[in-house]
């Protein structure tokens, strides 16, 4: 499951924005003000992130997994929404009756 976010969680003490995934070699790191300009959104809502060519194939799988990062945790009421890969996850995060909407998107997760 991926959590949509208020973009309010932005202006939390302490956050930082991610190029790419966190533990990648080649991500860039910075505050949130701002720091969305370093996020490739062509890249991180692609249908497709494979490519033929090694290099840019590891570039794209990186940037579809740009975080923020949020120190302790992100409160509830920040959570807007939540995408699942698949129908069994997406009824069972609606048996949970949190009032929650899901959404079910295979393209956002590496399916």
């Amino acid at each position: 499951m991926r959590a949509e976010h208020s973009p309010d969680v932005l202006d939390l003490d302490d956050v930082v924005v991610c190029s790419a995934n966190a533990s990648s070699k080649y991500v860039r790191f910075s505050m949130a003000h701002g720091g969305l300009k370093i996020v490739d959104k062509d890249k991180v809502f692609a249908k497709y992130w494979t490519d033929d060519d090694p290099i840019e194939n590891f570039r794209k799988k990186a940037a579809k997994c740009a975080e923020v990062l949020v120190p302790d945790r992100v409160d509830a009421s920040f959570i807007r929404l939540a995408y699942v890969a698949n129908q069994v996850a997406k009824d069972r995060i609606e048996a949970l009756k949190t009032g929650l909407p899901v959404t079910l998107n295979a393209h956002m997760f590496f399916v």
